[in-house]
């Protein structure tokens, strides 16, 4: 078996562009579902969205660094996982909430404002917990992780799409309408199929290490749904808003995360399965957590 800390997964530059352009497109997509007056409400009572807020990017990440200190996984694992930690909210999220009968509205917003403060609170995270830990400590020594080009991706690559889709949905709501749909369905499935083909380009080192890998993903959900629920609860939000942060806390953005892996660490093994293992992961137990969550209904 090799040693996964040591591991260089297959990804070309076209398929990094490739990667891009989809996650831009899902950007895009979710964004046709927001309307100004989301963000009114918000700004009227924030409380749900700064508890979500604080949840995704200071609870969850405190989460995970005192499980990797009591876990001690391979240093590239653990880097995986403080980076996906660090990412925003996912793009099957709102998909979810919906499913859950939880605040849409709420997941949507959340995305959205989680996605602009990725900009800066993104490689903050990564650069800030991935230095506290001694082994992940000498893998960013190695790498060149320049906070103003992660900025940058995340720009290009989130924001400018899901401003594009606001200000269509604000200008030509008939034509945002007609399209919202079918091309959140086709981005989602061009995505899977495209993790389906990363996957079997690295079919070997995927069977060498997804079991091992698995464990600590299954885990890191487990903790930030259970994370997402507790801060919920405590700040005494109602239950239709609780399961909303639930899920965007326990859906995480992993097609920015296999982005940041190739663009900034080379593929690094480790962090690329525990990438690729959270993007299927999280779609599984988020669609179970939802149907159990939905044979009730969410008192507001």
């Amino acid at each position: 078996m090799n040693d996964i800390d040591a591991v260089t997964l297959n990804f070309s530059s076209g398929s990094l562009v490739l990667l891009n352009s989809i996650l831009a497109v899902i950007m895009f997509s979710i964004a046709l579902d927001l309307k100004l007056a989301d963000f009114h409400r918000l700004v009227k009572a924030p409380k749900p969205l700064i508890t979500g807020l604080v949840s995704q990017f200071l609870l969850l990440p405190v989460l995970t660094y005192l499980m990797i200190v009591a876990l001690q996984p391979q240093a590239s694992i653990a880097l995986g996982l403080i980076l996906v930690a660090a990412c925003p909210g996912g793009n099957i999220s709102n998909f979810i909430t919906h499913r859950a009968g939880g605040n849409t509205a709420l997941s949507v917003s959340m995305t959205a404002f989680a996605t602009v403060a990725a900009i800066f609170l993104t490689p903050i995270n990564i650069a800030f917990w991935g230095n506290l830990y001694g082994p992940t400590q000498a893998v960013l020594r190695q790498t060149s992780i320049d906070p103003v080009s992660v900025a940058i991706t995340v720009v290009f690559m989130l924001i400018l799409p899901l401003c594009l889709g606001i200000v269509l949905n604000f200008k030509r709501p008939d034509i945002a309408e007609r399209i919202r749909k079918p091309l959140q369905w086709l981005s989602m499935g061009i995505f899977v199929a495209f993790i389906i083909l990363a996957l079997a380009a690295n079919w070997t080192y995927f069977l060498d290490f997804a079991g091992l890998v698995a464990v600590y993903v299954v885990i890191h959900n487990g903790i930030a749904l259970a994370g997402g629920f507790s801060i919920a609860t405590l700040v005494g939000l109602s239950q239709y808003d609780r399961r909303s942060i639930t899920i965007e806390t326990g859906i995480q953005n992993s097609g920015l995360g296999l982005v940041l892996i190739f663009g900034f660490f080379s593929g690094l093994g480790g962090m690329a399965v525990v990438a690729a293992f959270w993007g299927i992961w999280h779609a599984i137990s988020g669609i179970l957590l939802a149907r159990i969550m939905a044979r009730t209904e969410a008192k507001r």
